[in-house]
């Protein structure tokens, strides 16, 4: 099995991951970690190095498990939970783990939501955590 973990550095995010990890450990999955950052006149180079840096730092408890997993920054023109419903299409992911925070539905109206278009348009089942 393939697990999907969409991380982005927040709390609930972290969240996602220690639940991918308990699950992977039952199903003997492999974990697909993937930040998706979105291209804009305002990425930097500098950011991209810091979440590459901090994915890598993120593998250490899955390896000490003996759990497969690897990590993607991806950088495109797509929104974030457009990228991530991408990747796990193209990567025949079999369920995805994704953290939510609660906001506001005008919060919502103006940022768009991630897990929202993740859990509306993914391949495969979607567990959400917050």
């Amino acid at each position: 099995m393939k697990f999907l973990v969409g991380y982005n550095g927040s709390n609930e995010s972290e969240e996602a991951l220690k639940e991918a990890q308990k699950h992977a450990n039952v199903f003997n999955a492999d974990i697909y970690i993937v930040t998706s950052l979105e291209q804009s006149s305002t990425l930097e180079k500098a950011d991209i190095e810091r979440a590459e840096g901090e994915l890598e730092y993120l593998r250490t408890p899955f390896n000490i498990d003996g759990i497969p997993c690897e990590t993607y920054v991806s950088v495109s023109y797509l929104s974030p939970g457009e990228d991530l419903v991408q990747f796990a299409k193209e990567n025949k992911i079999d369920e995805i783990f994704i953290g939510v925070k609660k906001r506001s539905k005008v919060g919502k109206l103006m940022f768009g939501s991630t897990a929202q278009h993740v859990i509306l348009n993914a391949p495969c089942p979607v567990v959400v955590v917050k």
